[in-house]
Parts: structure tokens; C-alpha cells; sequence
């Protein structure tokens, strides 16, 4: 064994001694922690104090918090203080235990402590979930370590039935020194180990606790810089071994420790709501607490200086969630509200725990209603606090999330797929880090948010109508087939916290696997909303195009023309009951509607471009270089990806037709790629206008760069826009889109993949759309948004198909901004519905022939038909009168 020296010697006994007297020390702040757990539940949320990576794998059990599941990197995060950047000392300890049987030999790892834990993004949130610290503990051979294993260290003999580690750490000039002691559970000394000059920089950020099933790498003498890997990657998604420890009296006191006490997560981790037809639907989205305590959450409104329950609901046992209704809303006012639940404290007593917010009266009396939308939420840039102050700069009325608000790799650690329980619980953990970052915005404004593929933990979907995948298969050979991969009660479970606070269902009937739906209407001040589920009756492609060879909804038979053969008549994208839905919805504009807009995953067209020797599968896409400002991809083509909605085309077309009836807007995500587009079924422009937003984190950088110029392109505007058949033979009208661009930003997998969010303004007055799209990096108040951006339309832009006849021009006296519906007396269909503004209108008609045309508030006392009016002629001239 090699001797210590002298110094060293003198070290440790100067350190152990002024360790033993800490607890008198002068340094010692009313900034202190110490663990306090109730003793009396076993539940897998620890306390609202502690951040636990992965969830799943830990637990508290009697006032003990314990790693129940060996692996790499298993870590609970200290959330409510943190060693502060400015010199001082501080002391850290821990009881600890082996939850194994004593007698076996335990894996390679080691228990402890992570120190000066950081992240790449400077937020405790962000440190909590991805960062990390410098490593101080004890290998699982019983050999106390800082930073670097010493082989010749004294080794702790096993059964490690109950140890307490102390750790010191005290400025020294420039740097540090650090004296861990680890003793037995009658104080007796085990072992000691010391250092000398650690780098202040590791001595500054969070402290966890540390159970990890894998090698000790060796600490760098100064902090390497923080590169979080591309796609939630992480190595440490083995769950193995037996390293399973217990942990209980967790101290931190000293000068260097700073304390937050308004870093607290839970146990209400965030809300969600909607305002509709005076109904307020709200979801309080809980940690999960145990089966022994509470599950009632109750709804307070402060009414005259006081609180008022007007709810209670239960809490759902796998999606943690507690959903309201209340009919009878108050819409004209501004209501603080709070949830509040019974927390079982660590006295073993119930504690009042709240989370509050604003319902923010309907913003009827606004010119302009404003709508954020956003997708693909993946980790890269948690917990977007640039995003966040953005929006908060914008000031929308409206929040939209599209999809993907989870990737299955967020957070690190993969994606744990069984037992139900289990993959709830790892779902859940990414979907908190989706609150944890937007709850401040949510819980003041009213929020859409629609699973998309990724949310139920697939590539791809192809949902026909609720299906399992054959239970054969995986991956994307399963996907292929249709349907679902997961078990339908979670499923269920990722539906309910995120569409739970919606409007009811339009038609709730389960589909298959008793699946359930959210599609529904949504009115906030005459902004009428059809919040659509694009991918639940979607049809598989491989089953109805044998000879196209499908592989993760790619042709790979290079012969097969998708523009040609790859539309099957019968094949779904909205199904029978949305298109019904969408048909009765685009004709009623009830509660004062004056603009109609549709949310959806995605748009309806394939706006991407790869390699023309790449074109068959998107496995390229990540690897695409990315070009700098001005330069072009030289032979880019037109794709057919049949996840996009580009596919099936008739089914495609069918939607279009029916929302252009209502003249509505698109908004929509899931593309990766930002893009304005005007839809064309049968010519082009004759359809509606769709915005894609780009995504938040893009861990998928679609590009579009055809080779060949759009036709009838806006003079000097980029050979990329104009009049375009997507690879599907779609016809589209390309306005605008932003191409991934290197930007020389770090991190630039962040900003050089076209990152950002949309903002559409819907003006009451003019009715007028303007279209916003805004980098990540962009500062709203100074900087420019994407090129070409932003884009204004007005709404009967959005039925942009040429008349070939009109009919007689209305004008309306004692009414103003009347509805107007024409409808063909040939087929009794109802070719459009429109409230106008003003009190004037000629309705254009599509073919010649007689037609009814109703005016007022329709269905009610304050509505005028007239029929078998003739429409003849493209100038016709006639006039009539309708008085109120």
C-alpha cells in the first residue's frame, strides 16, 4: 500500500476535526436542509423538494428514500438549494443502506454524492434533469473516492447495512479541499479520504444522491464544457444489476449553501384549461402520490376577498391527473383561481398545498385575438426560458401544442415500454418536464395540447381507428401494420393529461381497444376552433400498397410512382366521423363566431425535400449538412412520406373540401419545418391557407429545396415558393418556409436547425390573419422574423376556388355582420358558410344553377332564406333587400 504523506496525514485530522465541530460552526445559515419525510406511506414521489432520475426507479418508503431499480446514473436532485458561486464551505451527509441481500456480492458502481451539478442551459431545472457534478462516494468494493478511485484507499467491509457519509468542503486560496469519512451506524469511524485543490468551479451548482451501476470515470481537474447528445440519447438505459441503496438524514449546511424555497415541484406539478360556451374544463396534473393519501383535488375561486370551492375530483390512478367542469362560467371577468390538495406532511399530517393562476376573461372586447403555437418539444434548450420570455413578450390569448410534447429519449435514461404501471410513470416523468417549463404560461391562458406519434412512444402512426399492432412485431415493422403499439389503458392514460381539459368530445364513442376521442369545438371570443385527431383513424399504407413495398411509410420499391398509384379511394385520414364533424362544424357560426380555424397535428401536403439518390427513406435527415444563407441543395426532389398528411390523397382532398366550407385557417406542427402554404384540391389556390410552426428543439431538420422552381412565383421571392405538386401529386402553393440555415450559434444543433414557434393574429375587424414565424434565437422586440415572414391573408382567402357564376348581391339593413350560407338546391349541399363584415355581400357560386341562401344568426329567430335564387352569369347584377 502506498503511504500517505505527511501533509496528507496532517490534512485529514485537521479536516475530520473541524468536520466534528461543524455542527456549532459559525458558517452555518438559516439557508441549512435537512431531509423530513413522512414515515407512515411508500409512494414513488419523494417530496416536492427532490427531482428523481429516472422516476420509476425510486421510491419513498417510510421515510427513507430508496433506488428500487439498479442502472447507470440512477440520481435524486436536491432541487430547494444549491452551492452558490461566491467562496465559502459547507457540509454534506447521508445514512445509507443496501436494500440487497448482504451476502451477495455486490456489481461494479458506486453510492455518494454529485456536487456542483450544471447543466448546458444555466437552469436548476435543466441541471435537475441532464446536468452534471463532480462524484464523491464510496465504490460498491467499499472504497471511499473524490473524484478519482485511489486504489489504495482503506476498503469498507461488507454487509453495507448502514453507513454515513460526511462530507467537508472548505475554500483553499483559489480552490478547494474535500474530506469525505464514512461511518458505521454507532459512529464508529470506517474509512477516510481527503484531497487537496479542487477547481472552484466544480464547487458551485446543485447536489444529489447517487446510486449508479456503472464504472467511475475518472473527475477532469477543471469542468468540461456541457454537450447534451442529439436525440435524448443516454447510456444509461440499461436497468441491471443489484446496486439498489436506501438513503435517509440528508444534511446540507454551510456558507456556501444558498436556499430556494420557491423550487418546490409539486405535489401539483401544473394545470391545464379551456374556456368554451361559458364552460371552464380544467386538469390539475399531479406527482404520484400514494394510494394512502388524499385523492381529492379541490377548485377554489376567490370571490370577495375570500375562497370558494366550486369542485372536486378525483385523481386518476395512471394518469395522475384530477379533471373539472364547471358550466355556468363567468366569462366576462378576470378569477384568480387555485387547486389546492391534502399533502400528507412529514409530521404524518395533512398540509394544505395550493397552485394558482388566472382565468383571464374571454377577450371579446380585443381587435386582435392572438394564438402561440408550437411542436416537437423535445429536451435540447429545457427548460426554454428563451422561449418562454418570448411568449410572455407576445401576450397570446391562446396557447397551441400540436404534438410531440414528449420524445421517447427526453430526459435521458430511454423509454421504459412494460409493465403499465411502469412505462405510466416513465411517461409521466417526461410529460412533467413539458409542465415544468410551460406551467407558467399555462396556467394564465387557455391551452390546446394534442398527442402526436411520439407522445405514445412511436416513430410513426398510423392509428386505424384504434387497432394494436400485431403483438409479433416492433418497432417499425409494427407501426406498418396500423395502430397502436402501447396497451390501451395508457394510451388512455397520455390522452387524459393532455386532452382531459378540453371541450367535450363531438362524439365521444370509444374505437377500437376503447380507446377514446378528444376531437371537439372549441368557441373563445368568435374564434371557433375544430381540434381535429389526424392520426387515430389514419389508415396503414403497407396492407393497401402491396407492390409499393412500405417500410416506416416509404416506398421502397423504387419503381412505384406514389403520384400515380399511391392514392387508395378508400384508404382514411380524418375517418367517416370526422369528416361529419368537420362538415357540421364549418356550417355553424353560432356564439357570435367571426373566424374559424383548425388544429391539427399537421398539415395536409408533404412540404419536404431529400437527395434524389436519398428520396426512398428520411434516415438521412439528421445527417443532412446544413447550408449556410443563400446557398441551395442541388438535387433536391419532392418526397412521398406517408406519414405526412399528404397521404392518402382522396381522403386528404375530402378534409380540404370540408374545411374550406367554413373558410378556415390551418394551423398546424409536427414538420419540423416552418411553412405557410395554400392548400389546391382541384387547381391550385383553391383551398385554404396552412401554417406549420417550426419545432421547438428539431431533432428532425426537414428541409425544402426542390429542384425545380414553383410556377407563378411572387417576382424575386426564393425559386422554393410558388405553385408545387408535393411528392404525392398534392397541389400546394409554397408562400414561405424556413430552410434550416447555419447560424455559427451554440449549441448548433439548437439554432441551425430552423428552431422557433409560430404566432397567428386573427384581427376581429378586418378579418385579416396575419402569420408570424419566429426563430428561437430572434428577440421579438428588435430582430426580424424567418424570411418572408410575416405573411397576412384574410379569411375568404381561404376559400380561394375561382366562381364561375354569382348571385345576386345582399344588402342587409337593421343587421350588421350577418352569416351568410349558400347552399346548391341541385344536391342540397351547403357550399359555404361565411359571417361577413358589414352589410353588404355577393356570394360567389361554383356552377350555374339555383340555390337557397340564408342570412342572419342561423337556427334562430334573426334569419332570412331565400330560395331558388339563379346563379347565371359571372357579373350578375341583381340586388336584394333583407331587412332586419
Amino acid at each position: 500500500m502506498k503511504p500517505f504523506s505527511l501533509l496528507k496525514i496532517c490534512f485529514i485530522i485537521i479536516a475530520a476535526t473541524i468536520f466534528l465541530l461543524s455542527s456549532c460552526s459559525s458558517n452555518s445559515t438559516n439557508n441549512d436542509f435537512q431531509s423530513n419525510s413522512p414515515t407512515e406511506i411508500t409512494r414513488t414521489w419523494i417530496g416536492p423538494e427532490y427531482w428523481a432520475n429516472p422516476l420509476q426507479d425510486w421510491q419513498l418508503n417510510k421515510g427513507k428514500i430508496e433506488c428500487i431499480t439498479s442502472g447507470g446514473n440512477r440520481n435524486v436532485f436536491l432541487l430547494t438549494h444549491e452551492l452558490g458561486e461566491k467562496s465559502g464551505d459547507f457540509n454534506m451527509s447521508i445514512s445509507m443502506g443496501n436494500l440487497e441481500n448482504s451476502s451477495k456480492k455486490l456489481d461494479e458502481g458506486w453510492i455518494g454524492f454529485k456536487i456542483g451539478i450544471r447543466g448546458e442551459f444555466d437552469d436548476y431545472r435543466d441541471s435537475a434533469v441532464r446536468g452534471d457534478g463532480f462524484r464523491i462516494g464510496m465504490t460498491t468494493d467499499g472504497r471511499l473516492f473524490i473524484g478519482t478511485v485511489d486504489n489504495s484507499a482503506k476498503k469498507i467491509t461488507p454487509p453495507y447495512e448502514h453507513i454515513r457519509l460526511d462530507l467537508l468542503v472548505q475554500p483553499m486560496g483559489e480552490s478547494y479541499t474535500i474530506s469525505l469519512s464514512a461511518y458505521d451506524k454507532q459512529d464508529v469511524l470506517l474509512s477516510q479520504t481527503a484531497k487537496e485543490k479542487i477547481n472552484a468551479d466544480w464547487i458551485h451548482g446543485g447536489v444529489a444522491l447517487v446510486c449508479s451501476r456503472e464504472k467511475l470515470k475518472a473527475a477532469p481537474n477543471t469542468r468540461p464544457t456541457i454537450e447534451y447528445p442529439d436525440w435524448g440519447t443516454s447510456p444509461n438505459t440499461r436497468r441491471w444489476g443489484n446496486l439498489r441503496f436506501w438513503f435517509a438524514d440528508w444534511n446540507l449546511t454551510g456558507s456556501k449553501v444558498k436556499k430556494f424555497p420557491e423550487r418546490k415541484f409539486g405535489p401539483i406539478l401544473f394545470a391545464q384549461h379551456t374556456l368554451s360556451n361559458n364552460i371552464l374544463k380544467m386538469t390539475a396534473q399531479m406527482a404520484p402520490i400514494s394510494d394512502k393519501e388524499n385523492q381529492t383535488v379541490a377548485l377554489q375561486v376567490q370571490k370577495n376577498k375570500s375562497w370558494k370551492t366550486i369542485g372536486e375530483a378525483k385523481i386518476d390512478k395512471l394518469s395522475r391527473t384530477a379533471t373539472f367542469r364547471i358550466e355556468n362560467w363567468d366569462a366576462s371577468l378576470d378569477i384568480q383561481y387555485r387547486l389546492t390538495y391534502q399533502l400528507l406532511s412529514a409530521e404524518n399530517k395533512k398540509k394544505e398545498c395550493y397552485y394558482s393562476g388566472t382565468i383571464r376573461k374571454e377577450p371579446w372586447e380585443k381587435e386582435e385575438i392572438v394564438v402561440a403555437g408550437f411542436t416537437g418539444n423535445n429536451d435540447l434548450g429545457f427548460p426554454n426560458t428563451d422561449i418562454i420570455k418570448q411568449i410572455e413578450y407576445h401576450n397570446p390569448d391562446l396557447l397551441f401544442f400540436s404534438g410531440d410534447q414528449i420524445y421517447e429519449g427526453v430526459a435521458g435514461f430511454g423509454v421504459q415500454r412494460t409493465p403499465v404501471d411502469k412505462a405510466c410513470l416513465d411517461y409521466l416523468r417526461k410529460w412533467y418536464l413539458y409542465g415544468w417549463a410551460y406551467g407558467v404560461l399555462m396556467k394564465d391562458r387557455p391551452t390546446v395540447a394534442i398527442p402526436d406519434d411520439h407522445d405514445v412512444y412511436h416513430g410513426n402512426i398510423w392509428g386505424a381507428g384504434g387497432k394494436a399492432t400485431p403483438a409479433d412485431l416492433v418497432g417499425s415493422e409494427a407501426q406498418d401494420e396500423g395502430g397502436y403499439k402501447m396497451r390501451p389503458e395508457w394510451v388512455n392514460m397520455v390522452q387524459r393529461t393532455q386532452t382531459s381539459h378540453l371541450p367535450d368530445p363531438y362524439d365521444p364513442t370509444l374505437i377500437k381497444q376503447n380507446i377514446g376521442v378528444y376531437y371537439c369545438t372549441m368557441n373563445y371570443a368568435g374564434l371557433s376552433v375544430a381540434i381535429l385527431e389526424d392520426r387515430k383513424f389514419k389508415s396503414a399504407p403497407k396492407a393497401l400498397l402491396p407492390e409499393a413495398k412500405i417500410h416506416n411509410g416509404w416506398a421502397q420499391n423504387r419503381n412505384f410512382n406514389a403520384k400515380k398509384n399511391g392514392d387508395v379511394k378508400t384508404a382514411k385520414l380524418l375517418g367517416d366521423r370526422q369528416l361529419k364533424f368537420l362538415n357540421e362544424w364549418s356550417s355553424d357560426w353560432s356564439h357570435k363566431t367571426w373566424m374559424k380555424v383548425v388544429f391539427s397535428q399537421t398539415i395536409f401536403a408533404n412540404v419536404a425535400t431529400l437527395p434524389r439518390k436519398d428520396s426512398f427513406h428520411d434516415r438521412i435527415v439528421p445527417r443532412l449538412r446544413i447550408m449556410k444563407s443563400g446557398e441551395y441543395a442541388p438535387d433536391d426532389v419532392p418526397v412521398s412520406d406517408m406519414d405526412s398528411n399528404g397521404w392518402p390523397q382522396t381522403a386528404r382532398n375530402n378534409a380540404l373540401r370540408e374545411m374550406r366550407r367554413g373558410f378556415a385557417f390551418h394551423l398546424a406542427g409536427d414538420q419540423h419545418l416552418g411553412s405557410t402554404i395554400q392548400y389546391g384540391v382541384n387547381e391550385w389556390h383553391d383551398a385554404g391557407y396552412a401554417f406549420c410552426v417550426p419545432a421547438i428543439s428539431n431533432v428532425w431538420p426537414r428541409r425544402w429545396y426542390p429542384s425545380e422552381p414553383g410556377k407563378n412565383r411572387i417576382p424575386n421571392s426564393p425559386k422554393y415558393t410558388g405553385d408545387f405538386e408535393d411528392g404525392f401529386g398534392n397541389k400546394m402553393t409554397v408562400v414561405a418556409v424556413s430552410n434550416p440555415v447555419y447560424t455559427g450559434k451554440k449549441p448548433a444543433k439548437l439554432y441551425d436547425r430552423a428552431t422557433g414557434y409560430g404566432i397567428v393574429r386573427f384581427n376581429r375587424d378586418s378579418r385579416d390573419i396575419t402569420i408570424e414565424c419566429w426563430q428561437r434565437q430572434a428577440n421579438p422586440k428588435t430582430d426580424a422574423q424567418y424570411p418572408a415572414w410575416p405573411i397576412t391573408i384574410n379569411i375568404e382567402d381561404n376559400y380561394g376556388r375561382k366562381a364561375v357564376a354569382y348571385l345576386p348581391s345582399l344588402k342587409i339593413t337593421g343587421k350588421t355582420n350577418p352569416v351568410i350560407q349558400v347552399i346548391n338546391e341541385k344536391n342540397n349541399e351547403t357550399i359555404y358558410t361565411l359571417r361577413i363584415k358589414g352589410n353588404s355581400y355577393q356570394p360567389k357560386v361554383f356552377e350555374k344553377g339555383n340555390y337557397t341562401i340564408r342570412v342572419g344568426e342561423l337556427g334562430t329567430d334573426q334569419e332570412k332564406i331565400f330560395k331558388s335564387i339563379t346563379a347565371d352569369s359571372i357579373e350578375n347584377s341583381g340586388e336584394i333587400i333583407i331587412e332586419f
